[in-house]
């Protein structure tokens, strides 16, 4: 019995085929029209949930109204019509007008108003005539006297250094004297300082060490895309220079989609969802020169294809068509102290293809697919320190280095893990009790009290690509306690597998725990998986492996080195992954005594994931689970070296 849920997994743009410049402003139209029902009487702000954020419930309203904006603005601003338009220049005049009860509030320093500052000024800049000419003298005034008030006021020093640079673009472009030239060039002088080459940037000052979708679509390579066709004329040397570090970005970037348009899922803000794929429209916004493979058709189909796969996602929306907070589903535990109900619309940046006139090649290239020269590849990527594979269908991402450098939930699940994944997603705590809590998929978690709770890596140190084969790592989750890890990406010979080695050095005993990718963990009937070993769907638990199967493919782990480890197929609580509310995780678990020598542990972790339609994995795939990999002779040559006590 099979069990089918269309009536539940229905969303009002599953049918969208998505394909033209017409279809991409239908789904924008779809999108906005919901947010009527919520909108104030005067337009400026729009009411969406009663959850907290740690800024104020006004500023959470104006997010509400404002981050739709980057998707109007580029429909207007590139010859569309919304009927809708009038709530948003009501909402300008009234929300910016200090005497009116729906006024937004003055910017403060470090204000949640300074982001939403951004898109307002974007709007201006690009679709002046709809948005900004209809406005009464008085109005203009009130709102280039808001947007004005981000001058002189401090602001992280992060990505956030570009929201006053589009407030002052949008103030340039209306012709206000509230537009500081000397603000917007040092801030953009200072912004340069983050680049670290080859197209990257890290989201803030040196010793930063974030590269996640901040330093692509959600903020600083889609502002200086956005920056370089706005600012051509007064800023055109900054502005080649701005295309040239897309140019090269791209190359990396494309890495991390799949053939079917989904993105990994890495680092934080993951409820902007299909603003992961905003980059590829703004690439077309500014009229990049491709590089090589890519071609119009195949940024074409990276972006729509991305939107496709969100418009099924039902779990992504509620009833009334608006957004919720999560991912694949709605899930407050994966979120940050500053997502309100408003946030995901950040989304919308991904309608900026529809700046991009119909006659560009954007819009008038076939779609094309992935790229063959990218397909079953392997990359090493040096600023963000990942290794990314599409071998075997499976499109994930080794990680080392990389970490929050201020206190950002669950930031160990959203930075430390050692692998991520587009099919699989990641997963995160949802207490501190019990492994089941800790969704500690791609985790080597570790605890000194016997399992009551557990460390997993968060701050790594030492990290680096050796050789361009694999990662190497150190971390300490005790001062005590010492760790070095080496990632060993998929090889062609093993296209479903990759290898992990650690080495651990406690004076302390500790219980340990390595996961696999976390996988949806119901079977055919809809009811939790029942114990398997062969190719049907079920867990498998043997020794020192343990494997799960279901509809959304195989996932397993196994241990290769000493297979002293147990391996388990750990039911994790609900709503731990991002793609998934009920998972399962294959895990090993072991107990280590306190010595003064080290441990050493070798992980082979399988995963494939269903691709091209199917339901479940493909048919043989046993085979290819009892094909096991081994760890590279050089790392092999490192632990026999330890045992033996030679040099």
């Amino acid at each position: 019995m099979t069990v089918t849920n269309d009536f539940t997994d229905r969303t009002p743009f599953s049918t969208n085929a998505l394909e033209t410049r017409a279809d991409l402003a239908k789904f924008l139209g779809e999108i906005l029209d919901p947010l009527a029902a919520h909108t104030s009487p005067g337009g400026a702000r729009v009411h969406l949930g009663y959850t907290g954020t740690h800024y104020d419930v006004i500023a959470t309203q104006l997010e509400g109204f404002s981050r739709p904006i980057w998707g109007l603005a580029s429909l207007l601003g590139g010859g569309g019509e919304y009927e809708g338009t009038k709530r948003w220049v009501d909402g300008f005049t009234n929300g910016s007008d200090p005497e009116n009860e729906e006024f937004w509030g003055h910017i403060r320093d470090k204000d949640q108003r300074m982001v939403e500052s951004s898109a307002i000024g974007f709007s201006i800049a690009v679709a002046k005539e709809k948005l900004w000419d209809p406005l009464s003298p008085e109005a203009k005034a009130n709102l280039e006297a808001w947007l004005g008030g981000i001058n002189g006021k401090e602001m992280p020093n992060t990505n956030w250094l570009w929201f006053r640079v589009f407030a002052n673009l949008g103030l340039s472009k209306a012709g206000s004297s509230r537009f500081d030239a000397e603000r917007m060039k040092a801030d953009l002088d200072h912004l340069d300082t983050f680049y670290i080459g080859e197209g990257w940037s890290r989201d803030g000052p040196e010793g930063v060490v974030q590269l996640d979708y901040y330093s692509s679509s959600f903020a600083i390579q889609f502002a200086q895309l956005v920056y370089s066709k706005l600012a051509q004329n007064e800023d055109p040397e900054r502005c080649e220079e701005y295309r040239n570090r897309a140019r090269a970005f791209a190359l990396d970037f494309v890495h991390y989609f799949d053939f079917e348009g989904r993105a990994i899922p890495f680092g934080r803000s993951m409820t902007y969802r299909f603003a992961m794929s905003s980059f590829w429209g703004a690439l077309a916004f500014a009229d990049v020169d491709l590089p090589a493979p890519l071609t119009w058709g195949v940024v074409k189909g990276l972006q729509l294809r991305n939107l496709r796969w969100w418009t099924k996602q039902a779990g992504a929306y509620n009833s009334d068509g608006t957004l919720t907070i999560g991912y694949c589903y709605p899930n407050h535990n994966i979120t940050e102290n500053y997502n309100s109900p408003g946030s995901p619309y950040w989304c919308c940046k991904s309608f900026v293809a529809l700046a991009v006139p119909e006659t560009h090649p954007f819009w008038t290239s076939k779609e094309a697919p992935y790229p063959h020269e990218l397909l079953e590849t392997t990359k090493s990527l040096k600023s963000p320190l990942h290794i990314v594979s599409n071998l075997g269908d499976h499109t994930l991402l080794l990680s080392s280095g990389q970490q929050c450098s201020y206190p950002v939930k669950q930031s160990a699940a959203k930075y430390g893990k050692l692998a991520y994944s587009s099919a699989f997603g990641y997963s995160v705590p949802v207490g501190n009790g019990t492994l089941e809590e800790l969704g500690g998929d791609n985790t080597l978690a570790l605890s000194d009290d016997g399992g009551e709770t557990w460390k997993c890596r968060r701050a790594t140190k030492e990290a680096k690509l050796e050789g361009d084969k694999w990662l190497h790592s150190m971390w300490y989750p005790w001062k005590d306690v010492e760790v070095e890890t080496w990632l060993v990406p998929p090889q062609k010979e093993t296209p479903l597998w990759h290898v992990r080695v650690h080495r651990i050095k406690s004076s302390r005993a500790l219980s340990s725990a390595e996961g696999g990718f976390a996988i949806y963990g119901q079977g055919k009937d809809g009811r939790a998986l029942e114990p398997s070993t062969g190719e049907e769907f079920g867990t498998h638990e043997k020794g020192g492996e343990g494997r799960a199967a279901s509809k959304a493919g195989v996932s397993g782990i196994v241990d290769i080195g000493s297979g002293q480890r147990k391996g388990k197929a750990l039911r994790t609580d609900a709503n731990t992954n991002l793609m998934v509310p009920r998972a399962v995780l294959p895990t090993l678990m072991h107990q280590h005594a306190a010595s003064d020598k080290s441990v050493w542990l070798v992980t082979a972790v399988f995963a494939l994931p269903s691709t091209r339609g199917r339901v479940g994995a493909k048919a043989g795939w046993i085979a290819q689970w009892n094909e096991r990999p081994r760890a590279p002779k050089e790392i092999t040559a490192l632990m026999l070296r330890a045992f033996t006590g030679r040099r």
